[in-house]
Order: C-alpha cells, then structure tokens, then sequence
C-alpha cells in the first residue's frame, strides 16, 4: 500500500505538468455549472446539462486519464525504472486507479453542489461506479497499447461511444436500442430518475456484463502483456 501511496504522489505532480490530462479533471464539473445555471429553456428537463454532462465526465475523464499516464509511462520507460524500485504491477495499477478516481469524485463533489442534497448520495454513488468502470477501460487500453500516440488512436473510438452515445440516444430511438447496451447509457438511466429503487433486472445485468467484460479483458492483456 506504501507503493501505491507513492505512486499516487508522483501523479499529483506529473498532473499539473500534463496538461491534458488536468484539463479532463475541470473542464466537465466547471462546464456543468456554467451551463446549468447560464442557460434556462422552457420546458428543459430539470438538472439536464448536470445529467448530461456527468454522463460525458463519466466515459471521457477517467478513460483518457488512466490510458495516457499508463502508455506514456511505458513510452518514456518509467515502469522500468518503478519495478528497479520493487514497485509491484498491482501496486503502480492501485495506485493510477485509486488517484484518477479520487480526483474525479472530487469533481463530481463539485456538480453535485447544484443538485438537491437529498439526491446528492444517490449522484455520487452512480458517478463512483461509473469512474471505476472507465478507469479499468482507461488501463486495458494503455496495457495494450505500445505507446501514447497508439493509446490515442485507440481510446478516441471508446469513448466517442461510452461519453456521447447517451447523449445521441436522446434524440435517435435506433442509437438509443444500441446504447442501452453500454454502462454509461444505464447509469445515465439510473441518474434520470436519481433513485436505485425503480432498477430492473436488465438495467443490472447490463452493468454487472459490462463490469465483467472490462475486468475480464483487463487481466487477459496484463496476462499477455504485462506493463512492458
């Protein structure tokens, strides 16, 4: 736990030299508040960019994030020299995770000061489920990926279809019959309604598929390819 107490250091140092991926941490929960409050529709659905855009947060964020610091890393060699340092695979893998979800839950603590306190709990429960599902993504694609340009190319599709498919299913009946099939689509559900009790079994099972099938594929690349 040490090492990945370290690990979690380095990247809070390495995050304000990268740009980017700093960018992915605020741009979500800042335009979230802009948005709700400085536009007003009539007859626009309650806490809908708050929704809209914590769906987006959720399949952009944390995919992106884990993907560029796992396949820069082993670009720039630095995991050789972290296992030299007796850092263990699991230990550098618990710790990127563990620091890109803290640091969204942060940001979703930041959307959820415009939502209703008794819907707050419910809201950071869906966003914690979702940041972990993408966070497992994020690293599969840097696992697999040989360096940040090929993890670029690769993550791009996968979160076009995680971050912007719920949005699309919004206005398109046939997207909205494909997306139902991914997390992001059922966890935009569950936020609709901001409650757990109105779950039916299919909302689940889609989850718990999707969790299973990220896991799976994270431990047949990690089998294959290790962090070199």
């Amino acid at each position: 736990m040490r090492n990945s107490l370290i690990i979690i250091k380095k990247q809070i140092k390495d995050t304000f030299k990268n740009k980017t991926v700093l960018i992915q941490f605020i741009l979500f929960p800042v335009m979230t508040l802009i948005m709700e409050n400085a536009i007003n529709i009539d007859g626009m659905p309650e806490l809908f960019f708050t929704k809209l855009f914590s769906v987006m947060y959720i399949g952009m964020a944390p995919l992106t994030s884990v993907a560029s610091i796992i396949s820069e890393e082993k670009e720039k060699n630095t995991l050789r020299v972290l296992t030299m340092a007796n850092v263990k695979p699991w230990q550098y893998l618990l710790g990127i995770g563990l620091y890109v979800w803290l640091i969204c839950m942060i940001g979703a603590g930041v959307i959820a000061t415009g939502i209703k306190k008794e819907d707050i709990p419910c809201y950071m429960l869906i966003m914690a489920i979702g940041f972990v599902i993408s966070i497992i993504a994020g690293a599969c694609i840097g696992i697999f990926s040989k360096n940040q340009m090929a993890a670029t190319s690769t993550v791009m599709p996968a979160m076009i279809v995680f971050a912007f498919a719920p949005m699309l299913a919004m206005f398109n009946e046939s997207i909205e019959k494909v997306a139902r099939f991914f997390y992001t689509q059922q966890l935009k559900c569950i936020m609709d309604d901001m409650t757990f009790s109105t779950l039916k079994a299919d909302n689940i099972w889609i989850l718990v598929i999707n969790s299973v099938l990220m896991v799976s594929l994270f431990f047949i690349e990690f089998k294959k390819k290790g962090l070199e």
